[in-house]
């Protein structure tokens, strides 16, 4: 497969910090092409590219009204992110968990409290 006909998932949409300001520009609600470019400092056409990216991720979807182009979020591919990412809490969690006892009881691990 070349990089030309690479289709993207939401996880390499997501790696790139300008598309994620897009995602949350379009958690506002849908907007014009030239209104999310107005947010950056790169041309529409590298704007348009990032939108493709996403578009592919089904991140966004795209209409045409008029003349002009408009974006909306299309949040459920995030689900895929959320529940990755759910493992990791488990983790964090039990880690803290373990931490917090640790803390609470130090007697129990041989450590000295100093008042």
């Amino acid at each position: 497969m070349t990089s030309s006909a690479e289709k993207y998932d939401v996880f390499q949409a997501v790696a790139d910090p300008t598309r994620r300001k897009v995602l949350q520009l379009l958690a506002g609600g849908e907007l014009p092409i030239s209104a999310i470019t107005s947010h950056f400092p790169m041309s529409r056409t590298a704007i348009a590219k990032h939108l493709h990216i996403l578009s592919e991720a089904e991140l966004v979807s795209g209409r045409k009204v008029g003349r002009e182009k408009r974006f909306r979020l299309q949040p459920e591919p995030l689900n895929e992110l959320k529940e990755w990412l759910s493992f990791y809490d488990r983790f964090w969690d039990n880690k803290l968990s373990i931490l917090k006892h640790v803390v609470e009881n130090p007697e129990e691990k041989g450590l000295k409290v100093e008042e």
